[in-house]
């Protein structure tokens, strides 16, 4: 008996494993829409065209408009994005999208939105190599987190080999596993922290992460007072649902490090990347980005033991006194790790958000959830149809 329950325990820790690795690959139809949009774009001059056209560009940093922000280097994300924004909104002429991208996507991504405008709407497409601000001088430690060999063997390397399995649960181990996310090391990930200098011009932005539908107008976000805050969030450690909102400090920080124990409290209320409203102008006169700095940099040294999953650990030190909490209506998290989601929360959330490994547009993504992403998918798309995307 002893003997069967190890052997059903060992193969769920190998079906995690393999969940993990499956989520961190590349599915072959999105490799092929991106390496057909970057053929197209070198050979095809519309494919190339001005993003917005030149008599649109004052628009970029007018702040009658509503400005969203998608930092990404997945085309069909983009676009489900972009599109069910469009689509939800009641007034889609006012809005403006700036979607930032690295410079292997760029071409790509800038074909996509040349042949498939998003009108009435203005889409930007720009590559992280195209700011000026985005200078080794400005992000050393970012640098730093992108090169430094022990780190990227710990999201890189193998996740089995020193880790006791007899001592831990499925589910700790799941959740190991999603913190050891390649993607946690991405310069794109943590370019939300430069936004004040990346759009110098603009007084507040929605930004949004890549995994996400918009299924309701979003306009009335930028009407919400942020009583002098920073940082527009729905909190995580209140609702129905205690394992997606049940998040508070001790879930992402390691309190037994002295530093932790000394600067951080283990009850204070976690809050959610991927749907934030961010007050720019507030934001420039904050110490913000160099206390996130200054923790990646302890984090570094002390060898990644003050809390191990990605970005928003920093962010919500960072951010600690300067975050407004809004309706959890607005955003509703979890769909990419855990299928019991309530179809009735899905149909009534303004944004849901499939973080987790579980990405609607993989084959570990849930079934039932798939169809509030795909119905953005544009399937009379040629490159789309051409590169069997979701078949």
């Amino acid at each position: 008996m002893e003997r069967f329950e190890r052997e059903i325990r060992e193969s769920k820790f190998a079906e995690l494993m393999n969940k993990h690795f499956a989520a961190s690959a590349i599915p072959k139809s999105i490799h092929c829409l991106s390496l057909r949009l970057t053929d197209e774009y070198s050979s095809n001059a519309y494919a190339r065209r001005q993003l917005p056209t030149p008599e649109l560009l004052p628009l970029l940093s007018d702040n009658s408009y509503h400005h969203f922000v998608l930092s990404t280097d997945n085309i069909l994300a983009a676009s489900v994005v972009v599109a069910s924004a469009v689509q939800s909104s009641v007034n889609p002429e006012k809005i403006v999208f700036h979607v930032i991208t690295d410079k292997k996507t760029y071409a790509g991504m800038h074909s996509w939105f040349a042949l498939n405008p998003m009108y009435p709407a203005i889409v930007e497409v720009k590559g992280m190599h195209q700011f000026d601000w985005l200078t080794r001088e400005n992000i050393p430690v970012l640098e730093a987190v992108e090169n430094h060999y022990g780190i990227r063997n710990y999201y890189h390397g193998n996740h089995i080999a020193g880790a006791n399995l007899s001592d831990t649960t499925p589910r700790t181990f799941a959740s190991k596993l999603q913190a050891r996310s390649p993607k946690y090391i991405s310069l794109l990930n943590h370019l939300r922290i430069y936004l004040p200098e990346l759009f110098p011009n603009l007084h507040k932005v929605v930004f949004l992460d890549d995994d996400i539908v918009i299924q309701r107008d979003l306009s009335p976000l930028w009407e919400i007072d942020l009583n002098g805050k920073v940082n527009g969030a729905v909190e995580t450690c209140k609702g129905e649902d205690e394992w997606v909102m049940s998040k508070r400090f001790r879930n992402y920080f390691n309190f037994s490090h002295p530093l932790v124990a000394k600067n951080l409290n283990p009850d204070e209320c976690a809050w959610a990347y991927g749907m934030n409203v961010f007050d720019l102008s507030t934001w420039r006169k904050t110490n913000i980005r160099d206390t996130y700095h200054a923790w990646l940099k302890e984090n570094l040294k002390s060898n990644l033991t003050l809390w191990k999953l990605g970005t928003l650990p920093p962010a919500l030190i960072a951010f600690k006194g300067h975050v407004q909490p809004i309706d959890p209506s607005w955003h509703l998290l979890g769909l990419g790790y855990q299928n019991k989601t309530k179809i009735e929360d899905v149909k009534k959330a303004a944004v849901i958000h499939y973080n987790g490994q579980s990405k609607p547009w993989l084959e570990i993504g849930f079934e039932h959830l798939r169809p509030f992403w795909t119905k953005y998918v544009n399937y009379s798309n040629d490159f789309i149809r051409n590169c069997h995307v979701l078949e």
